[in-house]
């Protein structure tokens, strides 16, 4: 049995911490045994396997917890210590696209530990026979790499991802090798059906979460149930029942009844999830040697836009002209009324039943308009008239008396302005408001000819 320290809030990743209420009403639903999914302590969320077209890939769902693993193989020279057994390398990888708090490219305290943890699970249990990976002693075995990548993390990671790396190395097929003398040739899977992996057993990871100091148990936590937990205990078993790894996290100290409890139900829980996991291997097998559609495409639900699929639907495509003459003789025969054109305005016309064109017309906002300018024209005549008799009370002052000077004092200069100048801006204004009548006019003309078209 292992112990690992559970990083605080914000060293596994810059998550948003939980408010005060939050963790109060959590804790507190908890003693009541009751969870925000409705789930009872010991239930676990439901889970689903979808496989990839290529061998070795799938994608397992607990909850909203996903979960990508691929499997691959290649040939490679063995370890010196170990000449006649094959390589084994697994690796999980946590990424922005789960979670926003997950760090890329940072190896983190989770990340770590849950690293170590599918080590022991798969490598330490003697779960695939190594052996059997061997090609030439000494020189060739096969190396066979498991990649996970967390696509969507809502809780409870290592449980999804035991299960997602052993479905996967379960339904990978190797390419098939001959060996003559040492010449090694590897066959196509057109050439020679792949051989599948030599798995004595399938070890599947169960985690418990502890409150209030071991006080209460929880089976399957999620994201914000973590965030909460004081402890946590992780029991890799197979479906014989045999255990193999133990891991405690957490500042609570386990006593022996707890962990012989847990381990009860960790027994339970591995094999209802083995049957699971056997059943869909077969399914998609069977979909396979018959020919049906198989990969993630086929495992979208149906009655969805992103289906893209609809059952089939008998079309009977007999007697089809006498139906439709049938129908011709029973409908209503066509009407002899023509439309006749309809002339409101010059320039304009109207063909069938319809609303009248009112393009010819004068809009109302037109008329608006064209009011609205006449009343700008006049005031502004208005003002004209008024500048011309303030310059014509200024011009006959300036007559009677002397001419204006304007001196300064400083400068000693002298400005005589000349009265005779003036007379020639009034003839200037006269002749402006003499143009505005015949402006007048003209826009007058203008809108006639509007209206008569």
């Amino acid at each position: 049995m292992t112990r690992a320290r559970i990083p605080p809030d914000g060293a596994a990743m810059k998550a948003t911490p939980l408010s005060n209420c939050e963790r109060r009403f959590l804790l507190r639903a908890i003693q009541e045994k009751k969870r925000l999914d409705g789930r009872q302590c010991y239930d676990y969320r439901n889970i689903r396997v979808s496989f990839g077209a290529d061998r070795g890939c799938c994608i397992v769902e607990l909850g909203r917890t996903r979960v990508l693993a691929q499997v691959s193989c290649e040939l490679v020279p063995p370890k010196p210590n170990r000449p006649t057994e094959g390589v084994l390398f697994f690796n999980l990888e946590l990424s922005p696209m789960a979670a926003p708090g997950l760090e890329p490219g940072r190896q983190s305290e989770l990340l770590v530990s849950l690293n170590r943890l599918l080590e022991r699970c798969f490598r330490d249990s003697k779960c695939i026979d190594t052996e059997s990976l061997c090609v030439v002693a000494g020189e060739k075995v096969w190396q066979i790499r498991l990649d996970m990548h967390l696509l969507n993390h809502d809780g409870n990671i290592t449980d999804a991802a035991s299960i997602a790396g052993i479905v996967a190395l379960c339904h990978f097929r190797r390419p098939d090798v001959s060996v003559q003398g040492e010449e090694v040739t590897v066959y196509s899977p057109e050439e020679r059906d792949p051989v599948p992996l030599s798995i004595h057993h399938m070890p599947i990871c169960v985690s418990f979460a502890f409150f209030h100091q071991g006080t209460y148990l929880l089976v399957d936590p999620t994201e914000r149930e973590e965030r909460v937990m004081h402890g946590l205990l992780v029991i890799a078993m197979n479906k014989h029942h045999e255990i193999c790894t133990i891991q405690s996290s957490g500042v609570v100290m386990l006593l022996q009844d707890q962990i012989l409890r847990c381990s009860k139900i960790t027994a339970v829980k591995v094999t209802e999830i083995t049957e699971l996991i056997q059943k869909a291997l077969e399914n998609d097998q069977k979909a396979r040697k018959e020919g049906r559609k198989f990969g993630f495409a086929e495992s979208i639900p149906n009655q969805r836009i992103t289906a893209f699929k609809m059952e089939s639907a008998a079309v009977d495509t007999n007697d089809v002209e006498e139906q439709a003459e049938e129908i011709i003789a029973k409908a209503d025969p066509p009407s002899e009324v023509f439309a006749t054109p309809v002339l409101h305005t010059p320039g304009t016309a109207q063909i069938g039943e319809g609303l009248e064109s009112s393009w010819g017309d004068l809009e109302e906002s037109e008329k608006e308009e064209a009011e609205e300018e006449e009343g700008e024209s006049e005031a502004a005549a208005f003002e004209c008239e008024k500048v011309e008799t303030e310059d014509t009370s200024t011009l006959r002052e300036t007559k009677t008396g002397e001419p204006i000077v304007l001196s300064d004092s400083e400068e000693e200069e002298v400005v005589i302005l000349e009265p005779q100048e003036l007379p020639r801006k009034t003839r200037t204004q006269t002749s402006s408001k003499q143009e505005n009548p015949s402006k007048k006019a003209f826009n007058k003309r203008r809108r006639k000819k509007r209206t008569s078209r």
